[in-house]
């Protein structure tokens, strides 16, 4: 029977999601720790695991052979760099959640190798279930039929890892390239009470037509929250479109409407015969309906953690590297572009369901028909 190496998580912010993880009966490594500066969350999610909780690098046992670092970096203004390159000097493989500014990134790379250690950045999202089965579709597509172009709706949060969606969905990064960010005017604005949050970017990425729709707003109080949405992807070619309606899904599939040649002398659409159009209009690759936010944080997040430890720990350290390197140098460009977020003040949201919708919808049915 194999014994699993031993790791430490390393914060306990979006941490809590690598402990869930870790703790899996899946998780190809166990869960030794908490590196983290002693709040009275750390101390208590330590508790809730069963695990010592630490405050300084050199208190982790030598048993200890892993490193999970999720502690912002310079991106965040964190100790999350200091943190990496402390668990390297070590001997600890440490794989550290995103975002990591590419010069750190560069550095944590070449202390990695002199130290004879794997190093690797995690963009979590990938590595979710439903955004996964979005990435194999669109890797088929690519194989079936040229991409001609991609939408995307996105927020300033997420900025990186939709890049990386993109990244692996479309086979690489290269050749890419940004049009100057197009916001609304200021007559535009004055035309509504309420604000333009999105900013439009015209681009190239992998070499197919690009165009961008990011949120470029954080509330400063709530930096993690406050996103109309996070992922919306969509892959067209010539046969139809793929979409990721958002990150925990569903991912849809709508050929391309086109009436037949045979159009033009039918006397009635009743006598077209075309194959296609016997093809749903709209089709669910996967579940229909996406799992509630619960399940997402629950267990499709610490899920992705499992597969990331997985491959982290299998796969070719390097190349990856080299990829995020790659990917960091265009998001840099593009967040240099955009400038500054717009800083906003926001109350807590006024989150729907659909039943409400529904609901909403029936009783304004009954009115109108009370007319």
């Amino acid at each position: 029977m194999s014994v699993r190496p031993k790791a430490v998580v390393c914060g306990t912010g979006f941490g809590r999601v690598y402990l869930a993880g870790l703790a899996a009966p899946d998780s190809p490594v166990e869960l030794a720790g908490v590196l983290a500066r002693g709040s009275e969350r750390s101390r208590a999610c330590a508790k809730r695991y069963g695990v010592p909780l630490w405050q300084r690098v050199p208190e982790v046992p030598d048993d200890v052979r892993q490193a999970c670092v999720v502690v912002g970096s310079a991106v965040t203004g964190g100790p999350g760099a200091r943190l990496a390159d402390e668990l390297m000097e070590r001997g600890l493989d440490v794989l550290q959640e995103h975002p990591v500014h590419g010069g750190e990134l560069a550095g944590h790379l070449r202390t990695a190798r002199r130290c004879g250690v794997r190093y690797q950045v995690n963009s979590h999202h990938v590595e979710v279930a439903p955004i996964r089965r979005f990435i194999a579709a669109a890797q088929a597509l690519r194989r079936a039929q040229r991409p001609l172009f991609v939408t995307v709706t996105t927020s300033v949060q997420v900025l990186y890892t939709v890049f990386d969606i993109l990244g692996r969905a479309l086979g690489g990064i290269r050749p890419w390239g940004f049009d100057e960010p197009v916001r609304a005017s200021a007559a535009l604005r004055a035309l509504t009470a309420a604000d333009h949050p999105f900013t439009t970017v015209e681009g190239a990425f992998a070499g197919v037509p690009l165009t961008l729709r990011v949120q470029h707003q954080l509330d400063p109080r709530e930096p993690d929250n406050h996103a109309h949405l996070w992922h919306r992807v969509t892959v067209g070619a010539e046969g139809g479109t793929l979409t990721l309606v958002g990150s925990a899904g569903p991912v849809l599939w709508c050929p391309r409407p086109h009436l037949p040649a045979s159009a033009g002398e039918a006397t009635g659409f009743d006598e077209l015969a075309a194959p296609h159009l016997g093809f749903p209009a709209a089709c669910a690759l996967g579940p229909a309906e996406a799992p509630d936010w619960g399940t997402v944080l629950r267990e499709l997040w610490p899920a992705a953690v499992v597969r990331a430890l997985a491959g982290f720990r299998s796969g070719d350290w390097v190349a990856a590297g080299q990829y995020h390197l790659a990917l960091s140098a265009l998001v840099q460009r593009l967040t240099g572009s955009l400038g500054p977020p717009e800083m906003v003040r926001r109350a807590p949201p006024a989150v729907l369901s659909a039943k409400d919708l529904e609901n909403a919808a029936t009783g304004g049915q009954r009115e109108e028909g009370t007319g």
